[in-house]
């Protein structure tokens, strides 16, 4: 089956981030969830096509709320956030662009209406569906995994299910130890940032039946770790004059092959806007 993919030419409006999720065990809701049809209709597949969208404009505290709780599904984020990106990539890749509408917020210039009537932590991502809304990046993507249709981003193989939660209970460490790193005065990396970036391309290797974390098919893991590495392989080149590719073979074809997906690319910003953003936001030189 040739597959489609049309790229989406479109560079978001930057406005700021956060949110940091924790992992609950994802594996038992997801197998509750799933039957046979389900399995059959949305196997792990790329999707056939890319919806090209227009993304709407980023709403301040000026901006009007819209019609919440109207039946709408929304997915609230940031464009510039690597957390809502992790819900805006997972919400492409299952092609749900028609069925979860994006609202871009403004969190340096936030409307008072998010935290009063949408979400009190006052955080992105967060998603309204169903009269609820809900929050935290990892559990955001699971649950739209498991609450819509579209090509699943779990796998049924029990061993890549209890390496995809080693490795998704491990992201947050990740980001803390280059993080960390980055923002340490001087041109060296520290040694966790570099045992951090040594468990990726580790992880990496462990299937070899395809390029991704869990081999062949792309999953909730590449959803989690894209948006930093797509950060981090920026930051450390500038201000630390690192390559996090050097002497990771697996890692290069990771980030190639990611590069490929559309659902992913359409999220992306410049890299010199991010490069510039973050640079203020933490008074880096």
């Amino acid at each position: 089956m040739t597959l489609l993919r049309r790229r989406i030419d479109v560079v978001p409006t930057p406005v700021d981030q956060d949110s940091v999720s924790q992992t609950p065990t994802y594996t038992a809701e997801l197998l509750s969830k799933r039957n046979f049809i389900r399995t059959v209709l949305m196997a792990s597949v790329a999707p056939a096509s890319f919806v090209k969208e227009v993304l709407p404009p980023v709403l301040t505290s000026s901006s009007p709320p819209p019609s919440i709780f109207d039946g709408t599904t929304r997915l609230y984020v940031a464009y510039i956030c690597p957390y809502a990106q992790r819900t805006w990539i997972a919400r492409n890749y299952k092609g749900l662009q028609d069925k979860i509408k994006l609202v871009a917020i403004d969190l340096g210039d936030r409307p008072t209406w998010y935290k009063e009537k949408v979400y009190p932590e006052n955080k992105v991502p967060s998603l309204e569906h169903n009269n609820e809304v809900k929050g935290e990046s990892l559990d955001l993507i699971k649950y739209i995994d498991t609450h819509f249709e579209g090509a699943s981003l779990f796998p049924d193989d029990p061993a890549k299910q209890a390496f995809a939660e080693e490795l998704l209970a491990f992201s947050d460490s990740f980001v803390k130890a280059i993080f960390s790193s980055l923002l340490a005065k001087g041109e060296d990396i520290s040694a966790d940032a570099v045992a951090a970036l040594n468990k990726l391309e580790e992880s990496l290797s462990k299937f070899e039946d395809g390029p991704f974390f869990l081999g062949r098919d792309f999953s909730l893991v590449d959803i989690a770790y894209a948006p930093f590495v797509e950060r981090f392989q920026i930051f450390l080149s500038d201000l630390k004059k690192y390559d996090i590719t050097d002497g990771k073979p697996k890692l290069t074809t990771w980030i190639e092959e990611l590069n490929k997906i559309d659902a992913y690319t359409a999220t992306k910003l410049d890299p010199q806007v991010l490069l510039a953003y973050t640079k203020k936001r933490f008074g880096l030189a």
